[in-house]
């Protein structure tokens, strides 16, 4: 239920401010945004596991948090991110 190492490095490298950047906001939301989406996918075959939907739920909560900080602190990056990974809000 969990993302590949090449996953997670290509988003690294695609979404990174500098080489090897891993704490930005918008590498963290990328990842985060690749694990829901792979959760997603999981509960579609898996309607009754209630313990990963609270997983589920609390990284979504996480992602909308960093997305908040992002947007406060520069409305740019937060627009060309959520642009980027296709998230409507």
């Amino acid at each position: 239920m969990s993302i590949t190492v090449e996953e997670k490095t290509r988003l690294i490298k695609e979404f990174g401010t500098k080489d090897g950047d891993t704490g930005s906001p918008e590498v963290q939301v990328a990842i985060l945004s690749s694990r829901i989406a792979t959760l997603t996918e999981h509960f579609k075959t898996h309607k009754k596991d209630n313990h990963g939907r609270r997983g589920l739920l609390m990284m979504v909560a996480k992602r909308r948090k960093l997305l908040d900080y992002t947007k406060s602190k520069d409305e740019a990056r937060y627009l060309d991110l959520i642009k980027r990974l296709g998230i409507r809000r």
